[in-house]
């Protein structure tokens, strides 16, 4: 993971066309950004090269448009909101006549490359693609952690056709993994949820040779807690997987990794907003109730193991808790995480769509080390797998 070069490895790059992917995939409602996080995490990048006098071509996709120009999934309605953040003008350029147009860019100008995506051989990493972009540059940066478990043209192929470098929110996305799991401080632990096991087990199985601690929660923990003969009533759970979820319990045993599964919970007869709850130890769910969140004994019990801990992992909520009161669980153990960061005894890596916008609702993301907005390329990570726009970088 240190074997790639960064900005500060570029040298003199006044008058040089830079290619710089990142990830301005924002959700927008009425020609309007309603979440400006990834346009904000391109900045220090972008800003400096743009002082260092490069010209700076910026290069991303938008939505699934399937190898067709659809004009809905054009960034010529990103460029004006990413204006305003990066607070520097931002020109906007087709493809067509593309060549023509960035030859009149001057040191330090800023534009925004037509959506990649409009090409049908960049998904496919197309050779004519990537020697099409390539003839535009003459640096390439991948900035776009959360698109580089893609190998696309603008991801992978260009680091093997111009001289490649990471981006400041690359570069800072992989120290805070290397520190994480790569070589992190022990005892570690991790916080899996979700509502599935199918969907996570090949984190889990990674995880469970990695980690001194696993918290399993949401749904996926219902699994487990049938694997080990709790009747979990109504809850949400994979009974074809229990045989699964009981050979992840034997290699963590194995390996030495305390797995924790919540010993009470909250119930509920209904799969709704603030419904008639209870709170019963695990062997009382009756037939008619489902789990939707983790107790608050066991809670306790887990802030008690997160405060032997140097290091935490997290990537999914404890509970359903895009609905109260089942945030409970989450909010809770997310505040006590984010105390100890700050305490400076924990260092906290957290990632994925879920769990950004419950550390939102927490109102403790800006406490943790380092929080992901990557979902794809984050969970792949925790898998293990080789990310081939990092790969890259690091040839």
């Amino acid at each position: 993971m240190t074997a790639y070069k960064t900005l500060d490895d570029m040298g003199d790059i006044h008058g040089k066309r830079v290619l710089v992917r990142e990830d301005l995939n924002v959700p927008m409602q009425d020609g309007a950004v309603t979440d400006d996080t990834r346009l904000r995490a391109t900045v220090p990048t972008v800003g400096e090269l743009a002082d260092r006098g490069a010209i700076v071509l910026v290069l991303a996709h938008y939505g699934r448009p399937k190898g067709q120009p659809h004009p809905d999934m054009s960034l010529a309605m990103v460029t004006k909101p990413y204006e305003h953040v990066l607070g520097r003008p931002v020109r906007y350029i087709d493809w067509e006549g593309a060549e023509a147009a960035i030859a009149t860019l001057q040191p330090g100008d800023i534009a925004v490359l037509e959506n990649t995506r409009f090409f049908g051989g960049e998904e496919k990493n197309a050779p004519e693609v990537v020697e099409r972009f390539a003839a535009l540059g003459d640096l390439y940066v991948n900035d776009a952690f959360s698109a580089a478990h893609r190998a696309h043209a603008s991801t992978e192929g260009l680091a093997h056709a111009l001289p490649a470098f990471a981006g400041r929110a690359m570069e800072a996305e992989l120290g805070a993994l290397e520190k994480a799991l790569g070589n992190p401080e022990h005892p570690v632990a991790a916080v899996v949820g979700g509502a599935k096991v199918s969907t996570k087990l090949d984190v889990l199985q990674h995880l469970v040779a990695k980690v001194d601690h696993l918290i399993i929660g949401g749904g996926m923990a219902n699994t487990f807690l049938a694997a080990r003969g709790v009747d979990v009533g109504k809850s949400l759970c994979e009974h074809d997987l229990k045989g699964t979820a009981e050979a992840i319990l034997d290699a963590a045993d194995a390996a030495g990794c305390t797995v924790h599964l919540p010993y009470d919970v909250v119930v509920a007869k209904e799969f709704r907003a603030d419904p008639p709850t209870r709170t019963v130890n695990v062997h009382e769910v009756a037939a008619d109730e489902m789990i939707l969140d983790v107790g608050p004994a066991a809670v306790e019990s887990l802030g008690d193991a997160l405060k032997n801990c140097r290091t935490l992992v997290w990537n999914g909520p404890l509970g359903a808790f895009e609905m109260t009161p089942f945030d409970t669980a989450t909010v809770a153990l997310a505040r006590i995480a984010a105390a100890l960061t700050k305490d400076g005894s924990l260092v906290s890596v957290a990632g994925g769509g879920d769990t950004v916008a419950a550390l939102n609702h927490a109102g403790v993301a800006g406490d943790f080390t380092f929080v992901s907005t990557a979902g794809g390329a984050f969970l792949e990570w925790m898998e293990g797998r080789e990310l081939p726009g990092v790969a890259a970088l690091a040839r």
